[in-house]
């Protein structure tokens, strides 16, 4: 039996009680084969590939139906839930549990998503094209409620920089959100600055890693620089964490 007449039997049950898991409001009838969702995806993540969706399936972020004949059938819900899985893991290098963490809270609604779901359309674009958030001065301290002073001795450290234009790119807003939690402690923006140069180490590193494939003109190439570049930076992330912790560890002993 083929996948496509496999998918007329794929039923995703509705919930027995509770809030609808998220995204509300989106069709979860699975009538999508595995690579309608490639199709969908790889209009923002050229490389997300097969074997990434079965991973994620076994790491739990994602159960789409199985047929009778065993095919994996996904719906809308199912792709958007996906979206937001390599939304995090590209743009905020989150590990997978962290994000399973935040699904599971919004499927419970104690956490609600910012970003409104973007469902591709049938020609494969996007259905609302990713806007890259800039600020200025002003702006960003009006959004982190914050005062002026903390976002100016940010720049002045060198912990934000500003673009040509003299504006803010948009994880400025999360760092001047956790510099502003770290100054209830006591640290100050100068205190910030060796963070901030440990942090230009850690892109270098990644820089090394994947320049053989940006030096390449082929689009095939940068996808793939982009894709490594990601993977690479969450690991180091979640290196500085854990080494980080060994260190908070001992100094709670």
């Amino acid at each position: 039996m083929s996948a496509s007449t496999g998918a007329a039997h794929a039923t995703v049950p509705e919930p027995a009680g509770g809030p609808e898991p998220w995204p509300q409001g989106i069709s979860r009838r699975a009538t999508m084969r595995i690579s309608d969702v490639l199709r969908a995806l790889r209009a923002e993540f050229p490389n997300v590939s097969h074997s990434k969706l079965r991973f994620l399936e076994e790491q739990g972020l994602i159960e789409p139906v199985r047929t009778a004949s065993g095919y994996r059938q996904y719906s809308p819900a199912d792709v958007e839930r996906l979206r937001f899985v390599l939304v995090e893991q590209r743009d905020r290098y989150l590990p997978l549990k962290v994000i399973k963490e935040r699904l599971a809270a919004l499927d419970a609604g104690t956490e609600v998503e910012q970003l409104a779901p973007r469902l591709a359309t049938s020609d494969g674009e996007p259905g609302s094209a990713a806007v890259r958030q800039r600020y200025t001065v002003d702006a960003l301290v009006s959004a982190a409620g914050v005062e002026r002073e903390l976002v100016e001795g940010l720049i002045e450290a060198g912990v934000l920089r500003q673009a040509p234009g003299g504006q803010l790119d948009a994880r400025s807003l999360d760092v001047v959100v956790l510099a502003a939690g770290l100054s209830e402690y006591g640290i100050e923006p100068r205190h910030l600055r060796s963070l901030r140069t440990a942090a230009d180490r850690h892109v270098s590193l990644v820089h090394q890693v994947v320049s053989p494939w940006r030096g390449q003109q082929s689009a095939s190439a940068r996808a793939h620089a982009g894709t490594v570049a990601s993977e690479v930076g969450e690991l180091c992330a979640q290196l500085h964490t854990v080494f980080v912790r060994q260190g908070i560890d001992d100094l709670t002993r």
